[in-house]
């Protein structure tokens, strides 16, 4: 059966009311063969992100509909690995609520926002075209190695191998900068040792909800994580402001702000650099 995304704006509503919602729509989900499966819930910004499996999107609008009027704005189909690549698989309430990994009690409501981070080694192409395929293949161990090490220190996961870097998906930012912290240090350690080929990798990170954009979750948060990966410096980490923002009161350093015009952006960006001692 298809899966579904439903998006909601829902300012002003309590972790109670969205529970009772959920309950009444598995009141009255078997007349239309639906199943609302969980939700994620961010209180502070009034969003509501549903999963569902249904035949059609009409007959998860129907649910809604009835259970309590409260339909959502937006309901996308997605793929069951894409829900998890970027979501996880974290436990439920048993009001429907995805609580965060490892939570203790029904209060620590995942929230659905994510840090989505890209690596890409630098100058990939041209080290291929000048010493050929052994030399990047040596390289892109290396730089996996390191990587999925930092990933499994950091609570990060692997959601996809893009050919010269890696995507990554955090539920908190600081992990995600220190992980990319993490990183950039064990590189330079390794470039330090004087290999045939050392590696550069620059890191761009961004935070958002799942926000839906062509068919797919996490569009335009996707999307500026692998813009600002583009635009940082080689051996170095560039961060939107709100994974800044989000890791204020940690012991992470960061540049002054500054706008940066991005491709596919309309408006600049404001971005900051990751001090690299942290």
């Amino acid at each position: 059966m298809p899966l579904f995304m439903d998006i909601h704006t829902v300012d002003g509503a309590t972790a109670k009311d969205i529970a009772n919602a959920h309950l009444a729509d598995v009141g009255v989900q078997d007349r239309y063969q639906v199943e609302y499966l969980k939700y994620w819930f961010n209180e502070e910004c009034g969003k509501l992100f549903c999963l569902v499996e249904a035949p059609s999107a009409e007959a998860a609008h129907c649910v809604h509909q009835e259970a309590h009027g409260l339909v959502a704005e937006k309901l996308i189909e997605v793929h069951p690995e894409l829900v998890e690549g970027f979501l996880g698989m974290a436990p439920v309430s048993h009001a429907g609520a995805v609580l965060l990994p490892n939570a203790t009690n029904d209060v620590q409501r995942d929230s659905g926002v994510r840090s989505i981070l890209f690596t890409d080694i630098v100058n990939s192409t041209e080290t291929t075209s000048k010493f050929g395929d052994d030399a990047i293949v040596a390289i892109l161990s290396v730089h996996d190695r390191v990587v999925r090490h930092a990933l499994r220190d950091n609570g990060g996961r692997e959601v996809k191998h893009t050919g010269d870097g890696i995507m990554a998906v955090f539920i908190s930012a600081v992990d995600a900068v220190r992980f990319a912290c993490q990183v950039q240090g064990e590189l330079r350690a390794y470039n330090e040792r004087g290999p045939d080929h050392p590696i550069m990798v620059r890191i761009g990170i961004s935070a958002g909800e799942p926000i839906e954009q062509d068919d797919d979750l996490f569009g335009s948060t996707v999307q500026l994580a692998a813009r600002l990966c583009a635009h940082a410096e080689p051996g170095h980490v560039l961060v939107s402001n709100a994974v800044a923002a989000l890791c204020a009161g940690e012991d992470l350093k960061f540049t002054e702000a500054r706008e940066v015009q991005l491709k596919g952006f309309s408006n600049a960006v404001e971005t900051h650099f990751v001090d690299l001692t942290c």
